[in-house]
């Protein structure tokens, strides 16, 4: 018998949070194969579509909450598709600055249809995804002090 039922796994936040985004990033796995992205790649991508410019590595290290260990080989591999390119900063080497190519670029035409699918599959659930965004944006900012 449990003496301590507050260390079970199924009375901790934390690891409710943890299942849910692990199937989140499943559930979006078979609509990015189409597009050739795992998940981290299809999040860096939309970063720089949303920016639609060069970006630092360092900026999307920032918005999309990532390390550079984790962004570098994400960032490598899109190059590698030819996706984006990575070039240093002439003004100051130390920058490293990412741009989207021709093909990159297109590709978001492709993706936009990405966003109203997963949208969709919450309803059908039963969730509202507009309402889950605002509680799970509320919690983020909570615990980050903001």
């Amino acid at each position: 018998m449990d003496s301590h039922p507050e260390l079970s796994l199924d009375n901790q936040l934390c690891f409710s949070l943890y299942r849910a985004s692990r199937a989140v990033t499943r559930a979006y796995q078979p609509l990015l194969k189409e597009l050739g992205l795992t998940y981290p790649q299809y999040i860096t991508m939309l970063a720089l579509w949303e920016h639609d410019r060069p970006r630092g590595m360092h900026e999307l290290v920032r918005d999309l909450g990532l390390d550079s260990g984790t962004l570098t080989p994400v960032c490598r591999r899109l190059e590698q598709a030819g996706l984006l390119t990575r070039q240093r900063d002439t003004a100051d080497e130390r920058r490293l600055i990412i741009t989207l190519t021709d093909k990159g670029s297109a590709l978001r035409e492709q993706a936009a249809e990405i966003p109203t699918k997963i949208a969709c599959m919450y309803r059908d659930s039963g969730i509202d995804p507009v309402l889950l965004k605002r509680e799970l944006d509320n919690l983020s900012a909570l615990l980050a002090g903001d």
